[in-house]
């Protein structure tokens, strides 16, 4: 489920990689075969030459349509930047919502009728780039005065490909720990022992949180959050999944099989992860009847997102936050957001890059933003601020916006929050980002559904995800 809406209170279709992963693999699969067969079907790749004779700085036609695909208003934060762009250009914005289908964009193309503009994931654009199906963009960035130096860098890193810009980024999802206060007390615990600082403590903790009645699963002790979250647990040991060039993959490194076997441990002591998944499935996620509102779960890692959804459905539960840490005693997240990317054959270009440009400028987020704490004060709320992917922007939130000193325990979201964005990281671009990231899936749930043990399976995912890697670098390398 793509396309994060991190300001959304309810994110439609996966404001997070936490429920996006649940058909992960599969869409990764579609997105992989769609890309080798229907890529290049224009003819025209970045590689040769696409962009180059591009007027980013061109005025839009009066009377124009720009047509977005991937982006819809949803709530204030995007119906706010995007009235303000419009009225900017002074043209008519045809928005196909809903989150962005790589197929539907991919037979536009292949059928030389591209959108102007899409909006993607951020680890999708390396993929669209080596296949020539999107724009680079550093003249748009030149023509338009964005000011790439105010993007949070692993977010500008990850639509970074080859030396070559080929998006601009926006909100930036980080992973803070949520728990629910009574359970931990209850047990003598304390965020510490379940932020993934000490896996030891974790297991312990698990043990002591979780619950059964009448030998069924009632109380979800900790939830590891797999597969979704294996890049997360191996930074905490001091690896990435990918190497820093995006031409190697670390899967079999000893650092991820150990993070890998540390993350299904939590699982089995709870009677193994379907369990824990199907009592998990049943929970009110979005409701007031959420696992932590109903004493269901202790403790798991999750977007901050969703901080404005516990705000919002139960105020009174009795929570308690803190950062991501790894063994390593360090701050981590696993950085997601979305990005804008021009396809090639796009019929109005420069109206594309001005709209982007207007979309993620810092003036945008602020004005959006207040609008976003308006609304929140008048429903009685706190405004927990907003990750935009601009650190210019969510300096200037925080500071005006966000209380100073919000009410127990949204303080400490808070703090969490920010202190993790400060502490991000992100894939590189890669030309087989759908292959790699399959391949890594596929191992965890091997793992998760008892079919192999975690060295096995990451085994055979290193030779899978180092096939594709080499089949597609090779590829573009032949194009330059």
């Amino acid at each position: 489920m793509p396309a994060p809406r991190q300001h959304l209170a309810r994110p439609p279709r996966a404001a997070g990689r936490s429920t996006r992963y649940a058909a992960g693999p599969v869409a990764a699969g579609i997105l992989a075969l769609l890309l080798g067969t229907t890529g290049c079907a224009t003819g025209i790749g970045a590689e040769d030459g696409a962009g180059s004779d591009v007027d980013f700085g061109a005025s839009p036609s009066p009377g124009g349509t720009l047509q977005v695909m991937g982006f819809g208003t949803g709530d204030e934060i995007g119906e706010v930047r995007h009235e303000r762009a419009t009225e900017a250009l002074g043209i008519d914005v045809k928005l196909s919502e809903g989150a962005l289908d790589p197929q539907a964009f991919l037979s536009a193309a292949a059928a030389g009728n591209p959108p102007d503009l899409i909006y993607a994931e951020r680890d999708q654009i390396g993929t669209f780039a080596s296949r020539g199906a999107v724009l680079p963009l550093s003249a748009c960035v030149e023509e338009q005065g964005i000011d790439t130096d105010a993007f949070v860098d692993p977010a500008l890193a990850e639509v970074t490909f080859d030396d070559e810009l080929y998006g601009i980024p926006e909100f930036n999802m980080v992973q803070i720990t949520m728990a629910n206060a009574d359970l931990l007390a209850d047990a003598g615990l304390s965020v510490a022992d379940v932020d993934g600082s000490d896996p030891d403590a974790v297991l312990a903790a698990t043990e002591a949180m979780t619950r059964r009645d009448g030998g069924k699963l009632s109380v979800i002790g900790v939830d590891s959050k797999l597969p979704e979250f294996l890049p997360l647990w191996a930074k905490g040991r001091g690896v990435d999944l990918l190497s820093e060039d995006g031409r190697t993959a670390q899967l079999d490194d000893p650092a991820v099989v150990q993070a890998l076997e540390d993350a299904v441990a939590v699982y089995d002591a709870q009677g193994g992860f379907p369990k824990v998944k199907t009592f998990r499935d049943s929970a009110d996620f979005f409701g007031e009847g959420n696992q932590f509102a109903t004493g269901q779960l202790g403790a798991m890692a999750m977007e901050q997102w969703y901080v404005n959804v516990l705000n919002e459905s139960s105020p009174d539960a009795p929570l308690a936050f803190g950062p991501v840490k790894g063994p390593d005693g360090e701050v981590h997240a696993y950085a997601t957001g979305s990005a804008w990317a021009i396809p090639v054959g796009a019929k109005d270009p420069a109206a594309a890059c001005a709209y982007a440009a207007r979309m993620t400028e810092t003036e945008a987020w602020t004005e959006a933003a207040q609008a976003r704490a308006d609304a929140r004060e008048a429903d009685g709320l706190v405004f927990t601020g907003v990750l935009t992917g601009n650190e210019e922007a969510d300096a200037q939130i925080r500071e005006t916006l966000v209380p100073a000193d919000p009410p127990a325990p949204w303080g400490d979201a808070v703090d969490a929050m920010y202190e993790a964005n400060d502490h991000t990281f992100t894939l590189p671009a890669n030309p087989a980002g759908a292959e790699f990231e399959t391949a890594w899936q596929d191992a965890v749930n091997r793992v998760l559904n008892g079919q192999q043990e975690p060295a096995e399976a990451l085994a055979q995912a290193q030779e899978e995800a180092q096939s594709a890697l080499d089949e597609a670098w090779a590829t573009w390398d032949e194009k330059q």
